[in-house]
């Protein structure tokens, strides 16, 4: 409609690592196309917006971290806006819309935008479009796009009907009648929030399906069409390169191509500065004071523990605090891309970074973690994520730098509405990286400038402590499973980008499966590896302050390392004061083979036999039980043999129940058996016990340190 017609509206972003702010960015972008001016800001930069007298519609794209809580670029707005001496009007002026970003694979999904959602509503703002609550577990923009779609016409309405509202005084009563339909659905969605996140969770892997079987049933009718007319070929395939009809044979609606905004000019002159200064800032260097194989040869993963030595460091870290490792991206992997960029001769050049000067991308910026005098090799192996999955923009962006028509064909299938299937199938689920598509197609030639510009910020890794300083006075614990990416027809074999570093890094110094040897004097500390880490702020995964309140912890497989930090503690305090009253505790523990993988075994048994551990609990998935009696194969399984004192300890002893591992499969199952555990003992229906379980979280005695 008329697009002549200029509006103005607001856009606030809260972004952890970068994905809500990219949103945030392309609504703007976007904004132009349908007849409207836009501001846009993260929610940290207070100074740039005030809400408490903004006119025009605000939309909010908020992400979410760590156990459901708001990114760390929100958490001021947040607690502003949860402060209790608000009124509850306090925002009645305000319309906005939400776009909450999540991952099903986390039990608190999309909480961060929900939060907001949650407070601004009791302040009395109005939500002028439905929320919209994205999943990261079958793809962001699967609820994005359509959401974008929707707003245009909703600010246009918004716009009219405050315009209407500012000049008769007040709403029209159809209109207030509107917003009240609208907050009670809106409330009545969230009171059952519970039973719609459990559907959500068993809609992620149907979505998955749903996405393969579209992509399947065209080959499927590209089979029957070569069998109709005779065919003796075999089939056709769907492909990274290749698509099959009715997709191959569709008129294609492509997302705007990306404005470019960076000027890169690559200077041959000499870095005197440490070119990774402005990375390692937040970080503390720290040498590698042992390694150890946890697991046998034989076993399916390979876990190591490091022993990080941080005596000389400002380093304080408590049991179940989590910190992160800065690891660079695969030499090998950054050889290839310069060889793929032709930039091979210019690794040693400086990257000067400019804006264009007559850009048309809004409130675009050079990013903050290149810095001045970077070389090209540094920034290719510390500053981009080159292993992240290119979105749809990015891949748009490569066509117009692509020869062959058939590549460039594909490519804009692959980023397309018609094409979310293929790309899904091809590009996101199998984990694809820019490298994948380069060595997919051939004749795409981009420039350095469109990789700095669509690639994120290379993040840290984190892992979580399995050591109590109080223990082990100056050593810092961590252990890691090496993470394997088989070879598939999307990309080759390789491993996980900070695991495999790690690896790579002990390896002259790990000490082999059942063999501890004593340091030798060629282990002198100079010669020893070192690590940027640094603390994680803000854990609440940490034991009770009342040591003689009962604890559950669950933690399979390398999920056992932060109860190994808290049952040193506990046995640390133990012998500082043997009058002390310590509460059960409960573990329990499981991994596929009990002789090949059971972690910490001789100190757990340890810390059985001097009552530490007052129980452990272990299952073994892949082995043959000899007893008459099935054993319990996984970490849910014991809990639901053990329900009534798992029930006792959390609804009559108020005691904790920690859970840490895998956020994909093992986390949800545990919940779901939570939640049986609790309907049966307290006779009570599902959602009455999916509340009662919401309950525990809220009152921090259901925790979680988890991992997708």
């Amino acid at each position: 409609m008329p697009s002549e017609v200029t509006s103005r509206f607001l856009i606030l972003y809260g972004s952890q690592r970068g994905q809500a702010q990219s949103i945030a960015e392309e609504i703007l972008e976007q904004a132009k196309e349908h007849g409207f001016v836009a501001d846009i800001s993260c929610l940290s930069q207070a100074d740039k917006y005030n809400l408490e007298k903004e006119t025009n519609p605000v939309v909010f794209v908020v992400s979410t971290t760590g156990d459901g809580e708001p990114p760390d670029t929100a958490l001021k707005f947040v607690q502003k806006i949860k402060n209790k001496s608000l009124s509850r009007d306090h925002y009645a002026h305000l319309h906005y819309a939400l776009l909450a970003l999540g991952d099903t694979n986390y039990q608190n999904f999309c909480n961060g935008g929900k939060t907001i959602d949650r407070r601004l509503q009791e302040l009395g703002a109005k939500r002028f479009y439905a929320t919209g609550h994205a999943d990261d577990g079958v793809g962001l923009e699967i609820v994005v796009e359509p959401w974008i779609e929707g707003l245009w016409e909703a600010i246009r309405e918004a716009l009219a009907e405050m315009a209407q509202s500012n000049q008769q005084g007040f709403a029209s009563p159809e209109s207030a009648q509107s917003s009240n339909v609208e907050s009670a659905a809106q409330e009545n969605a969230e009171s059952t929030g519970l039973e719609v996140n459990l559907h959500l969770m068993k809609l992620r892997e149907s979505d998955s399906q749903t996405s393969k079987q579209v992509a399947s049933s065209a080959s499927e009718r590209a089979e029957t069409e070569l069998k109709a007319v005779g065919a003796t070929t075999a089939p056709l395939e769907a492909s990274l390169m290749r698509s099959l009809p009715p997709l191959s044979e569709s008129a294609l609606s492509v997302p705007a191509l990306p404005p470019p905004y960076l000027n890169v000019c690559l200077v041959d002159a000499p870095v005197e500065q440490d070119s990774t200064s402005c990375i390692k800032e937040a970080f503390q260097e720290v040498p590698i004071s042992k390694a150890v194989q946890l697991t046998r040869g034989d076993a399916v993963k390979t876990a190591i523990l490091l022993e990080l030595d941080i005596s000389d460091q400002h380093f304080v870290y408590q049991p179940g605090d989590s910190f992160d490792v800065l690891c660079p991206n695969s030499p090998s992997e950054v050889e290839e891309l310069l060889q793929r960029l032709k930039l091979t001769e210019q690794r040693n050049c400086c990257v000067e970074l400019q804006l264009h000067k007559d850009t048309k991308k809004k409130a675009a910026q050079i990013p903050a973690y290149i810095s001045e005098k970077s070389v090209l090799q540094h920034v290719l192996t510390w500053c981009l994520e080159i292993r992240s999955v290119p979105k749809k923009a990015f891949i748009r962006a490569l066509v117009e730098h692509t020869e062959k028509g058939d590549e460039k064909r594909r490519l804009q299938e692959l980023c397309s509405k018609q094409g979310s299937a293929d790309y899904n199938r091809f590009v996101r689920d199998p984990n694809v990286c820019i490298l994948d598509l380069l060595r997919a197609f051939p004749s795409c030639s981009p420039p350095l400038s469109l990789l700095i510009e669509h690639l994120p910020k290379l993040q840290p890794r984190s892992y979580s402590a399995a050591s109590s300083s109080l223990y082990q006075p100056g050593k810092l614990h961590f252990v890691f499973n090496i993470v394997e990416f088989p070879a598939c027809p999307e990309h080759p074999e390789r491993r996980g980008l900070c695991t495999g570093w790690l690896a790579d890094l002990v390896s002259p110094i790990l000490q082999p499966y059942g063999k501890t040897q004593a340091p030798t004097e060629s282990s002198a500390p100079l010669s020893l590896p070192k690590v940027n880490v640094r603390l994680r702020p803000g854990s609440s995964f940490r034991l009770p302050s009342d040591n003689s309140l009962p604890v559950v912890m669950v933690g399979p497989g390398t999920g056992v390392a932060p109860f190994i930090g808290f049952l040193q503690q506990r046995e640390k305090e133990l012998e500082e004061n043997q009058e002390a009253a310590f509460g059960e505790t409960w573990l329990f523990f499981g991994c596929r083979h009990k002789d090949r993988e059971f972690l910490f075994r001789e100190e757990l048994e340890r810390f059985v036999g001097k009552g530490i551990l007052t129980h452990l609990k272990v299952c073994f998935s892949r082995d043959v039980s000899e007893e008459s009696e099935p054993s319990p194969r996984y970490v849910q399984h014991n809990l639901l043999l053990h329900s009534k004192h798992i029930a006792n300890i959390l609804l009559k002893e108020k005691g904790y129940f920690y859970v840490c591992g895998d956020a994909k499969n093992m986390a949800k199952d545990v919940n779901d058996a939570l939640v049986e555990i609790i309907g049966t003992e307290l006779q009570m229906d599902k959602l009455e016990s999916m509340k009662t379980v919401a309950d525990l979280r809220e009152e921090k005695r259901y925790l979680q340190d988890i991992w997708a």
